[in-house]
């Protein structure tokens, strides 16, 4: 019989620590996490990227959390998910793949942590947006709105968004 695991989506725009605050949830509660899978894959492309693209990242991002779902224990904190992957098409191209639309209809999480922008912004090559970041926030606001999944803003700096990050999750799950 295969084991529940509570999947949380740790999910918004660029340089909101959202790799930051999954390791350190996983961390907290004994499992494991599914890091961000585009940055591994845009650090060996040998190309500007493509819409194309972005779709092998969605790809690669749910393989590899079908993998760490089954080293998890009870619990898997994911670094991004289909909503990062349908946004940034979107926003990036104008369009998305007809895939990843329909998994971020089907393959909901158990809760999406909706990382705020109050975090100030860390330059970083694979980021593209500095001066976009409230406008997509509110995209991603929207869009878990209207599909009418199950979130939560998660805000301040440091071990205070850590720690309320924490007690959602013993809240609501635990």
């Amino acid at each position: 019989m295969e084991k529940k695991i509570i999947r949380i989506a740790i999910t918004g725009p660029e340089s909101t620590g959202k790799s930051w605050l999954s390791e350190r949830l996983a961390q907290h509660f004994h499992t494991c996490w599914v890091p961000e899978y585009s940055r591994e894959y845009l650090e060996r492309l040998h190309h500007p990227y493509e819409e194309t693209d972005i779709l092998e990242i969605a790809r690669g991002q749910f393989r590899n959390e079908e993998e760490m779902v089954k080293k998890a224990n009870n619990i898997l904190f994911c670094d991004t998910e289909f909503l990062v992957t349908l946004i940034w098409s979107e926003f990036r191209f104008g369009k998305c793949n007809p895939w990843i639309k329909t998994m971020f209809r089907n393959h909901m999480y158990s809760l999406y942590m909706l990382c705020d922008i109050d975090l100030p912004w860390e330059n970083d090559p694979l980021r593209e947006h500095p001066h976009q970041r409230e406008l997509l926030f509110y995209l991603y606001r929207d869009a878990l709105i209207e599909a009418k999944y199950p979130y939560i803003i998660i805000s301040g700096v440091g071990e205070n968004r850590l720690n309320q990050a924490i007690e959602v999750v013993k809240g609501r799950f635990f």
